[in-house]
């Protein structure tokens, strides 16, 4: 019994083991999987049978194609993500104890803001802090509020308000939303564009785009609603292939201001619109994160990126 208890101690307390168990239930291979960790595959095998070994229970289930996860692996595997997601996080507060403007900041960013801020401040913050160093993910925002939540991005920027307890937030800016139309669309020369005017052309995201919403809203449909045949029919997930169906003449979309520059060479027409729609940028983090000062460093190297960005706004005709 004693020299059980020993290699289970053993076992919890090799965080590398645990991070190959982790990298195996992502990969489903072990071949991915210790690409994915800069290792053997020999190494990282011998090592999850060691795992398995101290636990004393098998965690994956081995196929000629296919590795599983056995259902007392799956438990395992999330308390290994858990201790691994703490052990980064004692690395963090002893890292900001040293330094909070030095080390990797994990920051996530929608993919509707990532191309059009991430080209204005990232100069900027190397110049400003050289010791920060950006590690940036690209995703929706539901999986963004999850990775923070999970400690596996310190922190993100949105483009909706989120309330929940163990998630605090800071506006950063309001970026208005402009109407992208055909070059000769009935609306291509109006001065503004009324919002209602584009409910039965308007083309949005695939769902899980808050963007897709916010353009829905704007127009007067409500989010959670059928959409139309039109967007039924589109399902682009990305702004630039929306972009490309406009000047297609398909249809017309809402776009933020900070994508307006990487479209002036399109052929489409770009109008501001009547009621003044917006969406309000935000950077996301927990409370307790243990460097706030990594944080105010982001919030004010964005302010002043995006000033010229967004005042006065770009607007032009094809």
């Amino acid at each position: 019994m004693m020299e059980r208890d020993w290699l289970f101690g053993v076992a919890l307390l090799n965080l590398q083991d645990l991070k190959y168990l982790v990298a195996v239930a992502e990969h489903r291979h072990f071949g991915r999987a210790a690409e994915a960790c800069n290792v053997s595959q020999p190494t990282l095998s011998s090592q999850i049978r060691k795992l398995e070994d101290g636990l004393g229970v098998k965690l994956l289930e081995r196929t000629n194609k296919r590795v599983d996860l056995t259902p007392v692996g799956s438990q395992i595997l999330e308390h290994a993500r858990q201790a691994l997601a703490q052990a980064r996080e004692m690395e963090t507060v002893a890292r900001a104890a040293r330094d909070p403007l030095v080390g990797p900041l994990r920051l996530g960013v929608i993919p509707t803001l990532a191309p059009y801020l991430m080209p204005l401040i990232l100069q900027p913050l190397r110049e400003a802090y050289p010791g920060l160093t950006i590690e940036l993910w690209e995703d929706q925002t539901r999986a963004l509020i999850e990775g923070v939540r999970g400690h596996r991005l310190d922190a993100v920027l949105l483009a909706t308000a989120e309330t929940a307890p163990e998630i605090t937030e800071i506006q950063l800016f309001r970026e208005p939303l402009l109407a992208a139309l055909p070059p000769k669309h009935r609306l291509a020369r109006a001065k503004a564009v009324e919002e209602a005017a584009l409910a039965s052309e308007l083309m949005v995201l695939s769902e899980g785009h808050c963007l897709a919403n916010q353009a829905l809203a704007a127009c007067g449909s409500k989010s959670a609603g059928p959409r139309n045949a039109l967007q039924s029919s589109m399902q682009a997930a990305t702004l630039e292939t929306l972009v490309n169906l406009v000047a297609a003449g398909y249809g017309a979309t809402l776009i933020p201001a900070l994508a307006v520059d990487s479209f002036r060479r399109r052929e489409i027409a770009i109008r501001p619109l009547k009621g003044d729609s917006a969406r309000t940028v935000r950077l996301v983090s927990r409370p307790g994160y243990s460097r706030p000062q990594a944080l105010r460093a982001i919030e004010k190297i964005i302010r002043q990126a995006v000033k010229p960005a967004l005042s006065p706004l770009p607007v032009r005709h094809s």
